[in-house]
């Protein structure tokens, strides 16, 4: 297990590093040109291309997970044990704090930087929202997204999906959620995603990140409970 717990800490460490540190690059330092577009289509394929090329190295370890929000998935399907789901959460998240803090380090080398001005690809509603979403809407979206990620996950590494196209429907899945969803709220539908850079720019980011939490494991669990409900036994 300890492989296991050290592979989850390093994807998900891997994942905020070049997702979140694209995200900043695009709408912290301006490097989209000006074009909200661009950004948006950077940062997903980010995050999803990211995510793509760890299911295929740590997925035959980990599964691959690096999301609380998968492991809950994952747990209420009855893929794994409790203690192995408190193991992976504590790794994911300790991952997405020294992913967060190593990038934060990196950007802190250049002269032009502010935590206050640049951030670090924070989620948000309201005024950190690019739409202003409110917070009723942040839950609801952040419920959804995550909840249709899940349940891609949990039916493409069913016992019987194509193993070997897991990885990359994964990853284009992530993407397209990031493209609907970074106007929208950042897209987190990953808890220690946004844990790490929240607790470093802190302020709203802060004070904000409990939707961030909250919300995608709410929509782990749902994609559980549906998966149960149209798989039955045939892909437990």
């Amino acid at each position: 297990m300890a492989r296991k717990y050290f592979a989850e800490f390093l994807g998900t460490a891997v994942l905020v590093f070049f997702g979140v540190g694209l995200a900043t690059l695009m709408f912290g330092f301006g490097f989209d040109g000006g074009s909200v577009a661009a950004g948006v289509v950077a940062t997903a394929f980010a995050f999803g291309l990211t995510l793509m090329a760890l299911a295929y190295v740590l997925g035959p370890i980990s599964g691959c997970h690096v999301n609380p929000a998968v492991t809950l998935g994952v747990l209420l399907a009855k893929r794994m044990s409790p203690r192995d789901a408190v193991g992976y959460w504590i790794a994911q998240f300790a991952g997405g704090i020294v992913g967060a803090l190593v990038l934060w380090t990196i950007f802190e080398q250049t002269p032009q930087y502010r935590t206050s001005l640049q951030g670090l690809g924070t989620d948000g509603y309201g005024k950190a929202s690019l739409t202003h979403l409110n917070l009723g809407g942040a839950l609801l979206v952040e419920v959804i997204l995550t909840a249709v990620f899940v349940f891609v996950i949990l039916g493409v590494t069913s016992k019987i999906a194509n193993a070997a196209t897991a990885g990359m429907v994964i990853g284009l899945s992530l993407t397209v959620i990031h493209l609907f969803g970074i106007p929208l709220t950042g897209t987190s539908v990953n808890p220690a995603r946004s844990l790490g850079p929240a607790l470093i720019v802190g302020g709203t980011a802060l004070s904000q990140v409990w939707v961030f939490l909250l919300a995608p494991l709410v929509g782990g669990a749902v994609a559980a409970a549906v998966h149960r409900v149209l798989y039955a036994e045939i892909a437990a």
